[in-house]
């Protein structure tokens, strides 16, 4: 297995930093970040996306790893930590890079308790 590499408790594996390497090199996108954020979820977990991004705020945790600019906004910096970024090449299924959190919490932006009345069954 590939060495992690954390930052902040956030690692990206160097396959994964390869991988957004070679894009951004493909697009020709320089000083651009991996931007990884929450896109949802509910009482199972939060839900990941990422973007490449140049757009980087004051407010946003910036850290470099194997080469790559990492941006987390604000909001998702707790639903992050903990998560490994890997990008997996699987012949069946297809490319594409994959958010593993073992602490992923409920994501609530409403702040509303009864929105995850205990009514799911998580399947990780």
């Amino acid at each position: 297995m590939p060495e992690k590499v954390s930052t902040q408790g956030i690692s990206l594996s160097p396959t994964a930093a390869q991988a957004v390497q070679n894009i951004m090199a493909e697009k020709n996108l320089k000083g651009f970040a991996l931007r990884v954020y929450v896109a949802g979820g509910g009482c199972c977990g939060a839900q990941f996306g990422m973007a490449l991004d140049d757009n980087i705020r004051e407010v946003d945790a910036t850290f470099e790893t194997d080469g790559v600019k990492v941006v987390v906004d604000e909001v998702s910096i707790d639903h992050l930590r903990g998560a490994s970024i890997d990008y997996i090449d699987d012949p069946e299924r297809g490319a594409g890079f994959t958010v593993n959190n073992p602490n992923a919490m409920p994501f609530n932006p409403s702040g509303d308790a009864s929105e995850c009345g205990g009514s799911c069954a998580c399947n990780n």
